[in-house]
């Protein structure tokens, strides 16, 4: 199953080309969001200048894709991933973090476009669809 993190969600609604004809090379595939991608996605709407437009998609977004809720065995992964870490001095957005932990602890590959942030999470399989 792929993970997908917000920026691939935003360039789908975007209509980025290289990530459009990937959605379409793993149509079959099965898909989720995180429950931080989907706070994210509402944040970023409700900021942006087409406020109800851009609500209405990401609220349809619930209708597409099941959104993988916080557990404790996602915290119980995100715990053990910053603290291991943070004693080596490596530092990561606590979402970006948490969405990581979701994918290593659902056994899922995230699909982003920030290999620079996801690429410093031991464990995490990734691909970049915006290529």
């Amino acid at each position: 199953m792929f993970l997908l993190d917000t920026d691939i969600i935003i360039y789908s609604f975007k209509g980025v080309k290289p990530v459009v004809e990937q959605f379409r090379l793993h149509a079959d595939a099965p898909k989720a969001i995180s429950v931080i991608t989907y706070g994210e996605l509402v944040y970023g709407a409700n900021k942006s200048a087409q406020v109800t437009k851009n609500l209405v998609k990401v609220y349809g977004l619930r209708g597409i894709l099941p959104i993988i809720e916080v557990s404790s065995a996602i915290m119980d992964c995100f715990g053990l991933l910053k603290a291991q870490m943070s004693k080596q001095g490596i530092t990561v957005d606590d979402f970006d973090l948490l969405i990581g932990a979701t994918a290593i602890a659902g056994g899922y590959t995230l699909v982003t476009n920030n290999e620079k942030h996801f690429s410093k999470i031991p464990g995490l399989d990734f691909v970049n669809w915006n290529r």
